[in-house]
């Protein structure tokens, strides 16, 4: 029997895809992309310079953990809605696997959203760095859980000298190792991706230990617009909300929503 975790697999899956993906688009033709040439939006300036709402909207079809969420989703609709709503950011899973997405569907929006685009992916590799810039991406997501911290530096100055931001994803006290000089996002996950559980406790008790200058995201299981409030009271600037939005038939009008309310509470 094995005794794989999710995210065993998923990487273990990752490893295949991007080495049949560097096959097939090698880097040249990567550096021909229009998106290439392009700058970034910064996320960090939305939320400190133009005092956004921190949220990261997330576009997710489909979990490991919970099967499909809203199957027929269509960025083309969410990601403007979400946009007009009040977004400082969205996200979009590009698995197809796992998650249901793919890199079209980061492509078919990005010249029609003015906001960052985090390409949300199991990064385990360079190459998947500069197919993020490639592809329209403005911030791209390093989760320590599946890289060593000496991985975290070099992908993160990769990623830089692209334009690009970084997320640095932690879940626990022992990744606090990985957070290096340069890392100015900092995402702290609320789900354990061994099991997919939730602790909602694990961002409040984890913000304590890490360096005051950098924005402070809390990640998963944010449900509710008054636990936004109690997140900001405790320090976090940017909140990674997706499921919440994505469960209703209009996303961008369920973000609506949840800030209005979360402004009243």
């Amino acid at each position: 029997m094995s005794s794989m975790t999710i995210l065993d697999e998923i990487v273990e899956y990752k490893r295949k895809v991007v080495e049949q993906r560097k096959n097939a688009m090698p880097l040249s033709r990567l550096y021909e992309s229009p998106f290439y040439q392009r700058t970034p939006i910064s996320y960090l300036d939305a939320v400190r310079t133009h005092s956004g709402s921190g949220i990261i909207a997330e576009f997710k079809r489909r979990s490991p953990s919970k099967g499909w969420i809203n199957e027929f989703a269509d960025t083309q609709l969410v990601i403007p809605a979400y946009e007009q709503a009040g977004a400082s950011a969205v996200s979009i899973l590009t698995d197809d696997h796992f998650f249901g997405g793919s890199d079209e569907d980061l492509i078919a929006i990005r010249a029609k959203t003015n906001i960052s685009i985090l390409r949300k992916e199991f990064i385990i590799d360079a190459y998947q760095i500069h197919e993020a810039k490639a592809i329209g991406a403005d911030i791209i997501l390093l989760i320590a859980a599946i890289l060593d911290p000496r991985e975290v530096q070099e992908f993160t100055r990769i990623a830089f000298d692209l334009g690009l931001e970084v997320i640095l994803e932690l879940h626990d006290e022992e990744e606090m190792e990985h957070v290096c000089p340069g890392i100015s996002l900092v995402g702290i996950n609320n789900r354990n991706l061994k099991n997919f559980e939730v602790d909602i406790e694990r961002s409040m008790r984890m913000i304590e230990a890490l360096p005051k200058e950098s924005l402070m995201i809390a990640e998963s299981g944010i449900t509710e617009p008054a636990q936004l409030a109690a997140f900001r009271q405790a320090g976090f600037e940017g909140f990674l909300i997706g499921e919440r939005f994505m469960r209703t038939h209009e996303p961008g009008e369920a973000l609506k929503d949840f800030l209005n309310k979360s402004h009243t509470v």
